[in-house]
């Protein structure tokens, strides 16, 4: 079993045992256990994490040290979402981090207690994760990137990026609760301004490149990629069907740029995770980790 691994199975608080010269084991410390849950991919997730790291270090939280960080991915499988929150939940740890809200959704649903901190919540007064913004209530916390007003905008972008656009695409799995506003809003905005919408049916991984023939077989003048995990999380396989489509596409995260996409027009998702502005959030799941420990 991998240290990870069995660390997971010991629950909320973790005891680090030694063994001393008479051979008798000896507790040298104990530290509350945080687990990330996405469903996203792990090969993906490692610089969210690592951001996540970052701001508990300059809390002066260290993993492995003063916390264990055990992270779940759901690997682009929405479907496992469920039950890996059944999971996590079981280990009680001391602080859930959601990846995004799909994940929040997954855990709201199996504790009322246990404190979920996200970086990248949407719509979660809808959706029924908070009370308000303004006093959230409940167990549930964090930072909301996804700003009403912001997919209109990447309309705009588009339109400044091909000024003679008739037809515009866009590229979303809406298995993702966070797609489902956005699609709403790009496509009024685009009605708005006489533009024709493509939405081809995404749900998988495994559909993305089809979804993105379609687009170019469709004949669009240009595509908005919505901001969900999945999509984040093929930002390397994004940018080259893109590009051997020939389809110019306006992103909503810096990331798909990294990786050989054309333009974004969106929040700083790195800071969302490790500025300044998570540090409500990650105070409120300190304050958790300081009772637990």
């Amino acid at each position: 079993m991998r240290r990870r691994e069995f660390i997971a199975s010991l629950g909320g608080v973790v005891a680090v045992v030694s063994w001393s010269r008479a051979g008798h084991p000896q507790v040298q410390v104990e530290r509350p256990l945080i687990v990330w849950l996405g469903s996203g991919t792990t090969a993906a997730v490692g610089k969210w994490v690592g951001l996540l790291r970052k701001g508990l270090e300059e809390l002066g939280y260290t993993d492995g040290r003063d916390v264990e960080i055990v992270v779940r991915m759901a690997e682009n499988r929405a479907e496992r979402l469920p039950g890996l929150a059944q999971e996590i939940v079981a280990l009680k740890p001391a602080v859930i981090v959601a990846g995004a809200v799909d994940a929040a959704l997954a855990l709201k649903k199996n504790t009322s207690t246990i404190p979920i901190v996200s970086g990248a919540l949407a719509d979660a007064d809808h959706l029924g994760l908070i009370a308000n913004y303004s006093r959230p209530g409940g167990n549930v916390t964090g930072i909301t990137p996804y700003i009403a007003g912001l997919p209109a905008k990447q309309i705009e972008v588009a339109r400044e990026l091909v000024p003679s656009a008739t037809k515009i695409g866009l590229l979303g799995n809406m298995n993702d609760p966070k797609a489902i506003p956005q699609r709403d809003e790009l496509k009024e905005a685009a009605r708005a301004l006489g533009l024709a919408a493509i939405i081809p049916e995404v749900n998988g991984a495994e559909g993305l490149a089809k979804a993105i023939q379609t687009l170019a077989s469709e004949r669009v003048d240009v595509v908005i990629v919505l901001q969900t995990t999945m999509l984040l999380s093929l930002r390397k396989e994004i940018a080259p069907l893109m590009a051997t489509n020939r389809l110019p596409a306006v992103y909503g995260y810096r990331e798909h740029i990294d990786e050989g996409g054309l333009i974004s027009y969106g929040v700083n998702l790195g800071w969302c995770w490790s500025g300044q502005c998570t540090s409500i959030a990650w105070k409120t799941m300190l304050y958790r980790v300081r009772r637990a420990a």
